[in-house]
């Protein structure tokens, strides 16, 4: 992921100007990644590697999805909904 795609994700989904670390925020930069990932592995239908990578990702954006579900539901249907999620 380059770092200006990193910074205007954490630009756009941040709750405050110092913001880099919220669960939202964790989660927009995890599914541009895994956007960035998925179209890589439909070219290289082979590389393992980066697949087990992709699904330890999927898996952290699920944990972090499902805590900001019990935490804040109203934070959570606003997340899914800007990035286009499946519930």
């Amino acid at each position: 992921m380059k770092r200006e795609l990193k910074k205007k994700v954490i630009k756009k989904y941040a709750q405050h100007e110092s913001d880099t670390g919220s669960a939202e925020v964790q989660i927009a930069i995890l599914t541009t990644r895994i956007n960035e990932l998925t179209e890589h592995l439909q070219e290289h239908k082979k590389d393992n590697h980066s697949r087990r990578g992709l699904l330890l990702m999927v898996g952290k954006r699920r944990k972090l999805l499902n805590y900001l579900k019990n935490s804040k539901p109203a934070a959570y249907d606003d997340v899914i909904k800007l990035l286009e999620l499946r519930k």
